[in-house]
Formats: C-alpha cells, structure tokens, sequence
C-alpha cells in the first residue's frame, strides 16, 4: 500500500508536468499559465461549494438520528478532489473535478464502501489499524 502511494506521489505530478510542458510547447506559457490557474480557482469553488453542501447534509442526518456515512465518505472525496484540484496539471485536475462533483462523485463512494465492507467481512481491517 505504501509502494503505490509513493508511485503515486512521484509518478503522477511527473506525468502532469510533462503534458503541461508538451501543451506549453503549443500554446505557449501564457495560455499553459492560464489554464492552471483557472482550474485551480474554479476547483477550489466547486470544493468550496460541495463541501458547504456535505456539512449541510451531515447536520441535517444528525439532527435526524441518522448515521452520515455517505455523506462523510462523501466528505473524504471532496476534500481529497480539492487537494487534486489545487495541483497543478490536468491528469490531476480531471480526477479532482471527479472526486468533486456529486455525480461523478457517486461512484468513488460506492467503490469505498466496498472495499470497507469487504475488509470488515474478510478481517483485514484488524490489519490495518494495528499498525
């Protein structure tokens, strides 16, 4: 697990910085400069926006008696599509507007709770608070 969060962590800003320098080569550095920070800024409202929407809905469950799992899973997805979003590059851009937007959003949550499920029923969720 570790292994492909350091992939991750390296492999994926390289990549995005290789096709900003390719579309810079095009476009050139202006228009390249623009669209970082116009995705940036229109990322960080949108998870503005959704977050706001999340607590609200959080609030609301609780005042009912209901458990906000989705919404907190929901949650975990907005603020890691935020993060996403926040960084420059495209790769990362198009797989925050995913994690962020609520319909695109929907499947990451069901994927999620899968994979808890299936760690709760198979006993290897022991594993990995017990680090």
């Amino acid at each position: 697990m570790l292994f492909k969060l350091i992939l991750l962590f390296t492999l994926l800003p390289l990549l995005d910085f290789a096709i900003l320098l390719k579309i810079g080569s095009y476009i050139g550095f202006k228009y390249t400069l623009a669209i970082v920070i116009v995705t940036g800024l229109t990322g960080a409202y949108f998870a503005k926006r959704e977050g706001r929407d999340i607590i609200t809905k959080i609030k609301f469950d609780i005042s009912q008696g209901k458990m906000p799992a989705d919404e907190l899973i929901g949650g975990l997805c907005v603020i890691l599509g935020g993060a996403f979003l926040l960084a420059p590059g495209l790769i990362t851009d198009a797989l925050g507007l995913m994690l962020v937007l609520p319909i695109t959003r929907i499947p990451f949550i069901n994927m999620i709770k899968r994979r808890f499920k299936s760690m709760l029923t198979g006993g290897n969720l022991w594993f990995y608070f017990r680090r």
